[in-house]
């Protein structure tokens, strides 16, 4: 780590338990340099200066005795230490203090480099603070989070480690061979003040949403297959004319997958001339509504990929200019109204896959057996796997509500403005765990229809993909215990399986993250051009 380099991915990674982290020497000296300043500076000739030797919020203006500098550090933790509910899973919390870490390292924060390196040992022996996921506010950055993560390498409260539950932190901390920390001034401060637990969550959700979303669009070609739809509306023509970049990149995707003349499809030939116009809107405006899912999470990925590589500290000992500066960067704005936006925007993958799943269970518009089941009304098929799909998106529908668009004032008056940017993540990863599932009853409908078109068959990248649903979950025949199914399917795509098994037949899928722009400006130049 340098404090400046982290990407998503890794940071994904370094939840698992699996990745080590190491500080570059660049980075150890700047943190050296910046704790100098504050020892030679600012102590060492009485500089009354924020959250070093003053009170904190309301109390900005009370100078503390030298005497007192790292009690004044220790209340601030435990004080802080005020958060309630549930702990963070473990790969949340390592991703937390992953992102701490990572904060340090840029050598703003005025941190020893002794306790930064005990930081850093601890992650490394996975040894885990217990963090309840509820009491930020996003103002002061995620305060109450972080200060859980703090005050169990201070030897206080739950901490966890391989093999055992979660026990005293002293004990956990001491088995491994490390001490507790021991906070001078400035570094009960410098461990939280910061975005660290609604980024680390953020990111999560951000990754997931980007797998979904682009599962979504190969789940989605199976049930316009199944529905008999056409694909002349993924014609590279229309939309050269509406140039967005995730439309055509959606559009590309499924004309690779539907391609039959490359991929020779019988049941799109067995309704080749039909009297059928066009289709529905939730088959044939696939990649104009996926299209902008996917420029949505682009954009949330910059701000996200530049959240986790920022100084959310405060004050900012800039040592290099021989300065310390008061500022807001611990202001949780940026990644809660990017992840506000996240949601509303994967929830609409899963607004669409509920349609075609109602569509793929009523006889009415698909001209399949109605819930998708032979002996209907001795077999219920897939009626309440539909009832399921709709209060996930309906429970999603509430989830969208912004929650950057709350304030509350707190630390008397001081800190009046807030960004409830915790909740915006937590509930950010709930309405993608719900899109995960809606997909999944999507996957097994759209499977379950193909059935019906037999012995006829699909292109080469829709049966491969068939086979891999087939693995796991057999056709349905007769009603049976549904829930295993249906968890087989959410699993399949969280694990990605789905797009590893067709990602070969999609075009330059090795270049996917630029092509949309690539799209866009060739569709630009050949409006210029007449073409």
């Amino acid at each position: 780590m340098d404090g400046d380099s982290l990407k998503c991915e890794e940071l994904m990674e370094l939840g698992f338990g699996k990745v080590a982290i190491q500080v570059s020497k660049e980075a150890l000296v700047k943190v050296q340099n910046a704790r100098s300043f504050v020892e030679d500076e600012i102590l060492a000739k009485n500089r009354v200066t924020y959250g070093i030797n003053t009170g904190f919020g309301r109390f900005a203006s009370t100078v503390v005795c030298k005497d007192d500098l790292s009690l004044l550090q220790y209340n601030l933790i435990t004080s802080t230490a005020a958060g309630v509910g549930s702990p963070l899973s473990l790969e949340r919390t390592r991703r937390m203090m992953a992102l701490r870490i990572n904060v340090l390292t840029k050598g703003f924060s005025g941190i020893s480099v002794r306790v930064l390196r005990q930081f850093i040992d601890a992650f490394n022996a996975s040894c885990l603070s217990w963090v309840p996921e509820k009491g930020t506010v996003g103002a002061s950055g995620d305060l109450a989070p972080l200060a859980h993560l703090a005050i169990g390498m201070m030897g206080q409260g739950k901490m966890w480690s391989p093999g055992t539950d979660y026990g005293d932190a002293d004990k956990i901390l001491k088995f491994h061979g490390l001490s507790p920390i021991k906070l001078a001034a400035k570094e009960g401060l410098a461990l939280i003040n910061g975005t660290q637990l609604i980024t680390a969550l953020g990111v999560e959700a951000l990754i997931r949403a980007e797998n979904i979303c682009k599962q979504a669009d190969v789940v989605a070609s199976l049930s316009l297959e199944a529905l008999k739809g056409t694909t002349r509306a993924f014609d590279p023509d229309v939309h050269r004319v509406r140039p967005h970049p995730g439309q055509s990149m959606v559009a590309a995707r499924m004309r690779s997958l539907l391609h039959s003349d490359r991929y020779p499809s019988e049941v799109s030939e067995s309704h080749k001339y039909c009297d059928k116009v066009q289709d529905a809107y939730t088959l044939r405006c696939i990649p104009q509504v996926h299209g902008v899912v996917n420029d949505t999470i682009k954009f949330v990925r910059g701000i996200l990929e530049t959240e986790i590589n920022s100084a959310t500290d405060n004050p900012l000992i800039l040592a290099e200019r021989g300065d310390v500066i008061s500022g807001g960067n611990f202001h949780g704005e940026y990644p809660a109204k990017s992840l506000d936006y996240l949601a509303i925007a994967i929830h609409e993958i899963a607004n669409m896959s509920e349609r075609r799943i109602e569509r793929l269970n009523n006889p009415n518009y698909s001209g399949l057996p109605a819930f998708l089941t032979n002996n209907g009304g001795l077999n219920s098929g897939f009626m309440i796997a539909h009832c399921t799909a709709a209060a996930l998106v309906s429970e999603n529908k509430t989830l969208c509500h912004p929650a950057s668009v709350d304030s509350l004032s707190t630390s008397a008056g001081t800190e009046d403005h807030v960004s409830m940017g915790g909740w915006a993540a937590r509930k950010a990863l709930r309405v993608v765990e719900n899109v995960e599932d809606v997909v999944g009853v999507e996957l097994l409908c759209a499977c379950q229809g193909l059935e019906f078109h037999r012995p006829l068959k699909t292109t080469e990248p829709l049966e491969t993909l068939h086979e891999l649903v087939r693995k796991r979950v057999k056709p349905w025949d007769k009603d049976r215990f549904l829930a295993p199914d249906m968890n087989n399917a959410s699993a399949l795509l969280r694990s990605l399986k789905v797009w590893q098994t067709v990602r070969a037949y999609i075009e330059n899928d090795e270049d996917e993250d630029d092509n949309g722009d690539r799209e866009m400006e060739n569709n630009k130049k050949r409006l210029v051009n007449g073409s």
